[in-house]
């Protein structure tokens, strides 16, 4: 494709013809490369503003089939960044895979961590954050490095309401392949110097959060009813009939009342072959004598209290005298 390109421009071959001193090195077809390498490579600046090549940010040129990739834009801006440099906050999230709540997963810029001493110059695309401390816990993804998912979760919790640090904590904390555990979060909350902006909200949200979820609604849904005084219901527990066979897993449980809640995405709805597992389940669950409360999003956004009223009348209903 590079080559392509030299060759239709005319005077840039011409050009290049005329200054054979050194041999142009290839440039890797599906990456990011610099202005400067491309120029090593033989492209005029002419050639660079191709429309087969997007521009991520300034001196930089990608692609343009790469434009919207995720991995591509961030290794583009880890060329121009400082050394010592990471992906960050949300870039970092994605990086590692996590469900994103709703305000970060509408971020599309690329968010980089610099040495606090480093100069780092505005550019387009890339939001550039600054470290203080000795050493910026990275890890490398997909060879690229990115900043741990606990200290991205310390890094952000200072952004986000309460309730989404909460969110985000049981994001790291999923039921599949997980990235962090409680006791790596606790450790994180523990060495965040006094002070730190989102500490506070760190602490409480350790106490709220629960491993294994599959969803940042289940915890929302989850934390609708805590915070309406309910109890915590356990997260992702299997039910199992008289003979000990497993019979559903349902996403909320309160074990002892047998009720169940259970959040329904859009594709609950959408999708035949969920929609009929859902509601076989459903049935299995009913037949061993629990409720079962299916949740979607206007129960947790528009109608919070009609699904409280619910689930505490149920709790009320199936809880003995004691």
């Amino acid at each position: 494709m590079l080559d392509d390109i030299t060759r239709r421009d005319g005077h840039d071959a011409r050009e290049a013809a005329s200054h054979p001193a050194t041999s142009p090195r290839p440039l890797p077809v599906d990456r990011a490369f610099t202005t400067a390498r491309g120029r090593q490579a033989g492209l005029s600046p002419k050639a660079m503003r191709h429309p087969r090549f997007a521009i991520p940010t300034p001196g930089v040129r990608l692609p343009a089939h790469l434009a919207t990739d995720l991995r591509a834009r961030a290794e583009a801006a880890l060329l121009v960044a400082p050394a010592g440099s990471a992906l960050s906050h949300s870039t970092a999230l994605r990086a590692h895979g996590a469900d994103l709540p709703a305000r970060l997963d509408a971020d599309d810029q690329v968010h980089l961590t610099v040495p606090v001493r480093a100069v780092v110059p505005r550019r387009a695309g890339i939001v550039s954050h600054t470290y203080a401390a000795p050493v910026l816990p990275v890890c490398r993804v997909d060879g690229l490095p990115v900043v741990t998912p606990e200290h991205t979760w310390q890094q952000l919790a200072g952004t986000l309401p309460p309730d989404e640090v909460v969110v985000l904590a049981d994001a790291l904390l999923r039921r599949r392949r997980p990235l962090s555990t409680l006791e790596e979060l606790r450790r994180t909350v523990t060495g965040t110097p006094r002070g730190t902006r989102g500490l506070a909200g760190m602490r409480i949200a350790l106490t709220l959060a629960r491993a294994g979820t599959d969803s940042c609604m289940e915890t929302r849904a989850r934390l609708l009813l805590v915070h309406a005084g309910l109890p915590s219901p356990g997260v992702n527990v299997p039910v199992l009939d008289a003979r000990g066979r497993f019979v559903a897993m349902p996403d909320m449980t309160y074990r002892e009342q047998r009720i169940a809640v259970e959040y329904d995405g859009d594709v609950h709805r959408t999708d035949r072959r969920t929609w009929l597992r859902d509601i076989a389940r459903k049935q299995a669950l009913e037949a061993l004598g629990w409720r079962v409360f299916v949740v979607t999003a206007d129960d947790v956004y528009r109608y919070p209290e009609r699904l409280v009223q619910r689930v505490r009348a149920a709790l009320r209903e199936r809880t003995p005298a004691r």
